[in-house]
């Protein structure tokens, strides 16, 4: 059997049952969040850090933590690609993948910070707000991962996706989208098209980690499907970050 979600880190994660394959203890429900909570620890740990580092100085410029976005950038998506498709490494593999995306995000989160003053607290609390409600929905059935779910927020992504990748191919000719990252009505009804979306993703992913626990997935895969479900919270994050500085952008 095999359980699939959008989010593109978990695919086909879940096969067989550990306990038929030899790995002996198996993945539970409650070690996954307890994980999930270490990497996210390990996330604003190093996202505060950055943070200090930028405001600590006489005059806050992006050049001051530019290095830390970009080994953070860069060496994230080592980190995870190691962690995708080595799953019984990412006891190790997914806390440095938290570590150096807390480097990213706490300089990206500094710098709209200073543009928009409580954008970063603002985007945290919608996002785990977010993630909360979709929780509850999902445990009382209000929200179930239905097949058409599924396709609808699979298909979804993937769309979102092609429309980033469009965008920075075009980038490199000095070419954009016209209206949808702009702060305009378009660029505005957009994001929020995608926060919709990326919440959706914990929706699958719940279910994921839920189904992989019911049939005995490895012990290890706690570790992954902690890492996996911390990269919709950082993509639901960022969005959230996207959409408020587009409602406070003066320029509208």
């Amino acid at each position: 059997m095999e359980l699939k979600s959008s989010n593109p880190v978990f695919g086909r994660t879940f096969e067989g049952s550990a306990i038929h394959t030899g790995y002996g203890k198996t993945m539970t429900v409650s070690g996954t969040v307890n994980r999930a909570g270490i990497l996210m620890l390990l996330v604003a740990l190093s996202a505060s850090w950055v943070w200090n580092q930028f405001f600590n100085q006489i005059e806050p410029n992006a050049a001051a933590v530019s290095g830390y976005m970009l080994l953070g950038s860069i060496g994230g998506l080592i980190a995870a690609m190691v962690t995708i498709f080595k799953k019984e490494w990412s006891g190790i593999t997914a806390p440095v993948y938290a570590v150096l995306e807390g480097l990213a995000l706490g300089g990206f989160s500094a710098i709209m910070e200073m543009r928009f003053p409580g954008i970063a607290i603002q985007a945290v609390a919608l996002t785990f707000g977010t993630c909360i409600c979709m929780l509850l929905a999902y445990r009382s059935g209000l929200i179930r991962a239905t097949d058409k779910l599924k396709m609808g927020v699979v298909a979804a992504t993937g769309g979102i996706a092609l429309v980033y990748i469009a965008s920075m191919v075009l980038g490199f000719f000095n070419v954009q989208i016209p209206g949808i990252f702009g702060s305009g009505p378009i660029g505005i009804v957009f994001s929020l098209v995608v926060v919709v979306i990326a919440a959706l993703n914990l929706i699958l992913d719940f279910a994921v980690i839920e189904d992989g626990a019911r049939m005995g997935a490895p012990k290890y895969m706690e570790w992954f499907a902690a890492f996996g479900l911390m990269v919709t919270l950082v993509w639901l994050y960022l969005e959230m970050v996207r959409l408020l500085s587009k409602l406070r952008d003066d320029r509208r």
